[in-house]
């Protein structure tokens, strides 16, 4: 993911100011230095990293940080703060429309991700309960029609077409056609170019101009890195852009026009697109960004992650499982495939606090392919009572899943371990709901920078199906 190498930088300058116990001005000046040359390096822009450092600076040096019984601490509190103001206070919601359709613009250049992006917020927004529609303006790129047919079918939105007439007329018929079919977002993906010129700008100024949209959202590819803050102010300045949509942050960019956006432009960072598939989506809180940054994870995340994977039917029942002490294999296959579709091992991980310390090739996600192949391999009397594998199930199971005998005995032990530690979760709360509060609070106490693993996590060392 984007800002690794920038977070092991800063971690590793908060580790040496821990070590001193009590600062001196000259140890704060240091380490300043270093964030300086850690923020260049992922490709933040000067001026930014300048006036950052300069208020970190003047907060860390103060007499009640350095007086303090821990003033390391307090010198990454006050980093975490200005990095939360470098990216915004909150995060920022689309502007509504007073009476609908809200009408969004997406633009960008071509090759940043803008019609598979907009469909992703068509998914988004149809998962909220909203009924959008996509409206295809784009009439010069080679199949981009054809492309948002297809995006906009996985989403499940409907797609408005017209061919490859003015895209003016498109756009203003899409808005009608929203408002007499009751779509109550119309999401319009315009045409990009290689590059900013005149014909793409009056085009959108047309578009603009015959929509009046709520909107205007300007999709900047993250590898591109301060290109990515040049676009977003030359298109502020001549559309004037409301927000910025920021897709491949999951790749190994460096990061750095996530910290400069809003420096810049004065436009926020609304969504950030976090892969390929059209659940790789998430809106963008300046808070948990700058703590995954400062490697303290990014629990509530994660919990969103999960809570769109398991409704509040499933956690009431199995709340009820762990409390009649009826959880099973099956139930676990279950879980272990909902935790798949949270997305990639490595980025579950890195949401939890000290999970950017965990080494990526100690991070094995074949890990689920394997238990899973060692439950389907148990009879559904074995998955049902495990107490049933002796040893000589034991030792069929491990043949039939093409593992060992210590792999099985490994997954039985850890379900022992876990029915014992959901008998505590599901107990502090009759239902779902106070179940997910327990899960919450457990989740943002765990710190695996201190730990070999996590408790039955699948993949991470010392834990069922993991190999060496």
């Amino acid at each position: 993911m984007a800002f690794e190498g920038l977070s092991e930088k800063l971690n590793n300058v908060f580790k040496r100011l821990r070590s001193h116990g009590k600062l001196t001005e000259n140890d704060v000046r240091e380490a300043m230095r270093e964030v300086r040359l850690a923020l260049l390096e992922a490709d933040v822009s000067y001026k930014v990293v300048k006036d950052f450092v300069s208020k970190v600076t003047e907060k860390a040096v103060g007499e009640q940080v350095l007086a303090s019984l821990t003033p390391a601490q307090q010198v990454i509190k006050i980093v975490n703060d200005e990095l939360i103001a470098l990216m915004g206070s909150d995060n920022e919601r689309l502007h509504i429309a007073s009476k609908p359709p809200t009408i969004i613009m997406m633009c960008g250049l071509q090759g940043s991700g803008k019609t598979t992006h907009s469909a992703k917020l068509a998914k988004m927004l149809k998962g909220e309960g909203h009924r959008p529609m996509l409206a295809a303006c784009d009439i010069y790129r080679p199949a981009a029609i054809q492309q948002l047919q297809v995006v906009g079918e996985k989403a499940g939105v409907k797609v408005f077409e017209m061919g490859q007439i003015d895209p003016v007329i498109i756009a203003r018929q899409a808005v009608r056609y929203a408002k007499d079919y009751g779509h109550d977002y119309v999401i319009l993906d315009t045409a990009g170019r290689l590059h900013i010129d005149t014909a793409l700008m009056e085009e959108l100024q047309n578009i603009k101009e015959a929509t009046e949209p709520h909107e205007i959202m300007l999709v900047v590819d993250a590898m591109t890195g301060q290109d990515a803050v040049n676009v977003a102010k030359s298109f502020d300045d001549a559309l004037g852009i409301d927000s910025v949509l920021m897709s491949k942050l999951d790749s190994d960019t460096r990061g750095g026009a996530a910290l400069s956006v809003l420096a810049v432009t004065g436009k926020p960072i609304k969504f950030v697109g976090m892969g390929e598939k059209l659940d790789d989506f998430e809106k963008f809180h300046p808070s948990r960004m700058a703590s995954r940054i400062l490697g303290m994870g990014d629990v509530l995340t994660l919990i969103e992650r999960a809570e769109t994977v398991i409704d509040e039917k499933d956690a009431e029942r199995l709340t009820k499982k762990f409390q009649e002490r009826s959880f099973d294999m099956n139930d676990l296959l279950e879980q272990l495939r909902q935790i798949r579709k949270m997305g990639k091992l490595k980025d579950i991980v890195a949401m939890f606090p000290g999970g950017n310390k965990v080494k990526e090739e100690d991070i094995d996600d074949r890990a689920f392919d394997r238990l899973e192949a060692i439950i389907l391999s148990m009879t559904p009397a074995e998955r049902a009572k495990p107490s049933l594998i002796n040893p000589s199930r034991k030792r069929r199971i491990a043949a039939g899943s093409g593992t060992k005998v210590e792999d099985v005995n490994r997954l039985l032990k850890q379900f022992e371990q876990m029915q014992k530690v959901m008998k505590k979760l599901g107990g502090k709360g009759k239902k779902g709901r106070g179940f997910m509060r327990q899960a919450k609070r457990s989740l943002a106490g765990m710190d695996l920078s201190n730990m070999a693993g996590i408790p039955g996590m699948p993949g991470m060392p010392g834990t069922p199906g993991r190999r060496k």
